[in-house]
């Protein structure tokens, strides 16, 4: 049975170093991943309350839905499409202070001001894509990335 968590006021830097070794605890001894990106995609949204937060799988060439937390979504999402196909093509995090600037943005919401995406890589390929996305502008930075890679990289796939 999961444990409540602990939610820390703080600094972003101090929740986020709250929130890893319990997101660590919480999701360490299963192998499901989508079990696990369903935790992970809970914890941040309780933790944060971001406006939205999930996971897409690759699937062929496309990136499907997975576990998330917030509005209804896009369920498909191309190779190279938008910023969670960016990130899968470019194998990085992207950071996106204001989504209306970015080229070929894929608006899921109209409420999604900016936007971190950071890829699973699971034998040197991208399996899947963490989304996170706030309704205000210059919401993420590398506090954000850092915590997040550090998180995905907890999620067995």
């Amino acid at each position: 049975m999961a444990e409540e968590l602990v939610i820390i006021q703080g600094s972003k830097e101090e929740r986020y170093e709250a929130l890893l070794p319990q997101i660590e605890a919480l999701i360490g001894g299963e192998e499901d991943a989508v079990a696990n990106m369903a935790n992970v995609a809970a914890a941040l949204k309780q933790t944060f309350d971001f406006f939205w937060i999930g996971f897409y799988m690759v699937k062929g060439e496309a990136l499907v839905l997975a576990p998330f937390q917030g509005p209804v979504a896009c369920t498909r999402i191309g190779y190279g499409k938008g910023v969670c196909g960016t990130a899968w093509k470019e194998v990085r995090t992207i950071i996106v202070p204001d989504v209306d600037l970015f080229p070929g943005h894929i608006a899921c919401s109209s409420a999604s001001r900016s936007e971190i995406v950071v890829p699973l890589i699971s034998n040197q390929k991208v399996v899947a894509v963490l989304d996170v996305d706030s309704d205000a502008l210059n919401a993420f930075d590398a506090t954000d990335a850092f915590y997040l890679e550090k998180i995905i990289k907890l999620i067995k796939n």
